[in-house]
């Protein structure tokens, strides 16, 4: 099975606005257009994080018929008063069926996608969860000459790492070790599930999250497993 690497992480946002918004805030910088996906309804837009990686941000598009299934990446379960969030990643194969057939958790089934003049493959649970509440990625095939990435405007970004907190650690490093993972990324034991990014700006390193947990739960003892 050929090794995996991050194709892209993805922010969640009830509107595009929203999470174009909260990109800006965090990053201080400007998502470009992307485009729509018609089989599920959506539209996104994106920034470059290198030549093969960047940052999505995705909501449902109210300009398109509902897709008659349930969105990917939990769009579904949000509502106009949900906040964006970093949410879920997505990891490149160059063979998805080995790589899903070898991923110690169920990521989806193994679907085509398009977005304009791109097509790939990428897994999608049925239900439109998020595998391990987002620390499982999704899988991704591209079907296209040279990746999207290298397409977008450099903004002097770049992702440093990506911690992967989750109640249970060593379910999540199995499931990374299973996908033969090459990247940055760090994983991390607490009471809730997570994703945070550090992107190196030209301003400075910046964090791009979730919505922080609870002050009760405070994230200050953390055990890493840093696999790199």
């Amino acid at each position: 099975m050929p090794r995996c690497c991050i194709d892209h992480i993805t922010v969640t946002a009830p509107t595009l606005a929203a999470g174009a918004a909260f990109v800006r805030d965090a990053l201080g910088v400007e998502a470009q257009p992307g485009g729509e996906h018609p089989r599920m309804g959506t539209h996104n837009l994106l920034l470059r994080l290198g030549d093969a990686l960047f940052l999505e941000v995705i909501a449902a598009n109210p300009a398109a018929p509902a897709p008659g299934r349930p969105r990917w990446f939990a769009l579904d379960t949000l509502t106009p008063q949900s906040p964006p969030a970093l949410a879920t990643w997505v990891v490149r194969t160059a063979d998805i069926r080995a790589t899903q057939a070898a991923a110690s958790e169920p990521l989806g089934n193994i679907e085509p996608m398009s977005r304009g003049a791109l097509d790939w493959l990428i897994t999608i649970p049925a239900d439109g969860a998020l595998p391990l509440d987002g620390a499982g990625p999704a899988l991704i095939e591209w079907h296209t000459d040279a990746h999207p990435a290298s397409r977008l405007p450099d903004c002097g970004l770049s992702l440093a790492r990506l911690e992967i907190i989750h109640p249970q650690p060593a379910r999540v490093s199995r499931l990374l070790q299973s996908l033969q993972l090459d990247g940055p990324l760090v994983v991390t034991a607490s009471p809730s599930a997570r994703l945070v990014a550090y992107i190196d700006t030209p301003g400075g390193e910046r964090r791009l999250a979730m919505p922080a947990p609870c002050p009760d739960n405070p994230l200050l003892h953390h055990r890493q497993r840093d696999i790199r």
